[in-house]
């Protein structure tokens, strides 16, 4: 089986799905009694759109992994418990590595070119969270002095953003939007303001957890860009059961890599797709996870936007809208849009 980093056209990207449902359907026991149970004949399975997609609450109650694999290295999920996390096993770490690397590539830049830095309080405090080993990989890529995460020590980290903000040097910060917040609330209690700044580069991984209160993705959006004196406010979007990651920058807009597609769902009937513009329940196609499961319906909504016909690389971009009703909140869910 080819990497799917160097997908090119449509045509690769479609064979390779069809390999890849073929693959996982004879490799995942999980995937495979799903298939059954629903009485698919896999020799009609011709099209991206007959292809079965796993509900995400599988990996709460199953380990989805290749049956030739015994990994010891799994995500999990956040949640207020410690009862029905999802899971989800890594059989290859280089090629979650390599889906990183490229993903951040193709959409920010070359992580060797950043400082990064983390205000990801909630991620940090507990373990196996997927978004930690993301970031902790670009720093180890990146090689710089100035990496690190900051916890709740705002003022620190108002520090070195000022001592920055005079260098020519490219920063990222990546932030769940509460800390986002609660760090610039920090400064304004201080009565500090930070310096513009055109080489700083914000990424919220959305999640209020709680901790704030609610408001649509636009507002945050606002907020951060007017806040931080900045138009280089960007989301990325990902979860536990994935290893690829889809980025905005700006306008709540999402792209995905070439071997990463976002379909949307009928939510009455999970086999019809939504044409552009309506809105639906998030299916996602991830070739990375080869070895779990590349199929996954998830609980989030969203819908998709017209389509850049000349750039294969980027499929449909697409906007996240929330969660589905009566689904299962989980602790990194989007805010609402």
């Amino acid at each position: 089986m080819q990497e799917p980093f160097g997908i090119k056209t449509e045509q690769e990207f479609s064979e390779l799905c069809i390999e890849t449902f073929l693959f996982q359907y004879h490799q995942v026991e999980v995937y495979k009694k799903f298939v059954d149970a629903l009485n698919i004949d896999i020799d009609k399975v011709l099209s991206i759109e007959k292809i079965p997609f796993l509900p995400i609450e599988m990996f709460k109650h199953h380990k989805v992994i290749d049956k030739n694999y015994a990994p010891e290295l799994f995500f999990q999920s956040s949640g207020t418990t410690q009862q029905n996390l999802s899971k989800h096993w890594i059989a290859d770490e280089i090629l979650y590595q390599k889906s990183i690397y490229e993903s951040f590539s193709q959409f920010i830049g070359k992580p060797e070119d950043f400082i990064f830095l983390g205000l990801l309080p909630n991620y940090l405090e507990r373990k196996n969270a997927s978004l930690i080993y993301m970031v902790d990989f670009l720093m180890k890529k990146s090689s710089k002095r100035e990496n690190g995460y900051f916890l709740y020590d705002h003022l620190k980290l108002y520090e070195l953003l000022s001592s920055l903000a005079s260098e020519n040097k490219k920063i990222i910060l990546f932030g769940v939007s509460f800390a986002l917040l609660d760090f610039l609330d920090t400064l304004e209690v201080n009565g500090l303001n930070l310096c513009p700044n055109k080489n700083l580069y914000i990424i919220e991984t959305g999640g209020m957890k709680g901790r704030k209160e609610e408001m649509t993705k636009d507002a945050l959006l606002e907020i951060l860009k007017n806040r931080f004196s900045s138009q280089n406010i960007f989301s990325e979007y990902s979860m536990t059961e994935l290893l690829s990651q889809a980025y905005s920058l700006g306008n709540n807009i999402y792209e995905s890599p070439s071997w990463m597609r976002i379909l949307i769902r009928d939510t009455e009937d999970p086999f019809n797709y939504c044409p552009i513009g309506k809105t639906g329940g998030i299916n996602i196609i991830d070739l990375a996870n080869r070895h779990s499961c590349s199929f996954i319906a998830t609980q989030d909504l969203g819908k998709l936007l017209s389509k850049k016909e000349d750039n294969i690389l980027r499929h449909t971009p697409f906007q996240v809208l929330g969660r589905i009703d009566h689904s299962d909140i989980r602790g990194c869910s989007l805010l609402v849009s």
